[in-house]
C-alpha cells in the first residue's frame, strides 16, 4: 500500500471515530432535555423548583404536562433563556438540577424510602411526610449516619417501624410522592437529622435535642 493510501484510510477512519464521538454527544445531549410528555424523578424536580420560585401553580406529579412547558416558558424568559418550554442543559443549570446526580437515585431508593414514610408518617400532613423522608436523606449526607440510604434506614435502633413491623405494610400512594420530593431535594425539616412524637417518645435523650419545626405530631431536631 502507498502511502498517500495509506493516510487516506488513517484520515478517513479519524473522520469515521469523530462522526460517532458526535453522534454520541447528540445523543446525550437529547437524553438530559426534557419536554412535554417527559416523566420521572427530574420531571418533579423541575416542577417543584419552579413551583418554589413561584413560575409554576399545578401539581408536583413528575409528569411534563402544557403547565409545565408554561411555567418553564415563564422561566426561560425571566432568566434570558430561549422559551422553548423544553428543559434542556441550559434551562436544567439555570434550575439548579445535576441531572446526573439526580439519576443516582435508583427506584430501589424511592421505594425504601416510601415504605418507611409510609410506616412513620401515615396520617400526617404531606409536608410532614417529606419531612420524615428528608430527615434520612440528611443522614446520608451527614457522617456520623451511614451514607447509603439503605444504611441509614436499616441502621440498628433507628427506626421503630422495623422493630414492631409497620415497615411492611401497605404503602401509601402519597409516600412515593414524598420520597420523590426528599430524594428530589425538598426539606422541609430545616436540615433536621432526628425526629420524634412528643406524645409517645419515651427517651429523655431526644428530648434534649434541639427542636427545627414542628410538624403535625412530629418535632423536628438537630
Amino acid at each position: 500500500m502507498s502511502l498517500e493510501r495509506k493516510k487516506l484510510c488513517a484520515a478517513l477512519a479519524v473522520l469515521f471515530i469523530l462522526n460517532i464521538a458526535v453522534i454520541g454527544l447528540a445523543q446525550r445531549a437529547e437524553a438530559v432535555t426534557y419536554k412535554q410528555g417527559s416523566t420521572g424523578s427530574v420531571v418533579t424536580q423541575i416542577q417543584q423548583k419552579l413551583l418554589n420560585w413561584g413560575y409554576y401553580s399545578g401539581s408536583v406529579d413528575g409528569v411534563y404536562g402544557s403547565k409545565t412547558v408554561s411555567a418553564v416558558k415563564y422561566f426561560q424568559r425571566s432568566n434570558g433563556l430561549s422559551a422553548d418550554g423544553k428543559c434542556g442543559p441550559k434551562t436544567l443549570a439555570a434550575l439548579g438540577i445535576n441531572v446526573s446526580e439526580t439519576s443516582q437515585s435508583t427506584s430501589g431508593d424511592v421505594d425504601l424510602l416510601a415504605r418507611l414514610i409510609s410506616a412513620e408518617a401515615r396520617g400526617e400532613p404531606y409536608t410532614g411526610q417529606v419531612a420524615v423522608g428528608a430527615v434520612v436523606m440528611n443522614r446520608v449526607a451527614s457522617p456520623a449516619f451511614p451514607n447509603t440510604m439503605s444504611g441509614v434506614i436499616y441502621q440498628s435502633g433507628a427506626f421503630t417501624c422495623l422493630q414492631d413491623g409497620q415497615f411492611w405494610g401497605t404503602v401509601t400512594d402519597s409516600a412515593y410522592k414524598a420520597a420523590r420530593d426528599a430524594i428530589n431535594g425538598w426539606d422541609p425539616s430545616g436540615g433536621a437529622i432526628y425526629y420524634f412524637n412528643p406524645n409517645t417518645a419515651t427517651s429523655s435523650w431526644i428530648w434534649s435535642r434541639p427542636i427545627i419545626v414542628t410538624i403535625g405530631k412530629h418535632y423536628f431536631c438537630s
